[in-house]
């Protein structure tokens, strides 16, 4: 293998690494949204759970009442 021929291998090689830069950054950056992504997810998850817990205990109160009522009349 000649000097030029090494010369080219390497700059292949060197080529090939900075691609593999470029995208291992770019997954990191991916990976960081999609992270914070499921932690804003999760915290709407919680939201909608208690507002839904919420609408059930009402709800539920609501179907006493009418029973109640029922039972006076």
């Amino acid at each position: 293998m000649t000097n030029r021929d090494l010369h080219a291998e390497l700059h292949k090689l060197l080529a090939r690494i900075d691609l593999l830069a470029v995208r291992t950054q770019r997954l990191h950056d991916e990976n960081r949204s999609l992270r914070q992504q499921v932690e804003q997810m999760s915290g709407e998850r919680a939201q909608l759970l208690s507002k839904q817990e919420q609408a059930r205990s009402r709800v539920e109160a609501m179907i006493g009442r009418l029973k109640s009522l029922e039972q006076h009349t």
